[in-house]
């Protein structure tokens, strides 16, 4: 699995949807600014989101599996409409550990497409992530 990382206006998996959770955290960010806690920032989305009408679970609890066996779970800060896991940060830098949980997130919830968002700099920062074969 190589990811397919992109900032451009072109066109892939679920770009309007993505497009439009970019455009909600970027008009949180402006409210906010940065240097919040992240859950003060997941909390903010979320009434964004709502006000947008956008369908959303937040802090999904999702199964992870090993050779077809249950071996734990995780939360995924946001899973929108079923199809995009979104990821949040409040960091003064994106590593690629950050990179890591999201590509894992993909891969063990059997999903095509996951943005992490960071709203720990003066300008938000987001990345898309598309899994491949």
């Amino acid at each position: 699995m190589i990811p397919q990382i992109s900032n451009s206006q072109e066109t892939y998996l679920h770009s309007e949807l993505t497009g439009k959770i970019i455009g909600a955290a970027m008009k949180v960010h402006r409210e906010l600014g940065n240097g919040f806690q992240e859950v003060l920032y997941q909390r903010a989305l979320e009434i964004e989101l709502r006000n947008q009408g956008i369908f959303f679970e937040r802090e999904k609890e999702m199964d992870v599996f090993y050779c077809g066996e249950l071996i734990g779970q995780r939360r995924a800060d946001f899973l929108v409409e079923g199809i995009v896991i979104v990821e949040l940060k409040a960091v003064s830098e994106i590593n690629t550990d950050h990179w890591s949980q999201i590509l894992n997130y993909l891969k063990a919830y059997k999903m095509e497409v996951g943005l992490l968002i960071n709203f720990g700099i003066k300008s938000l920062e987001f990345k898309r992530f598309a899994k491949t074969q």
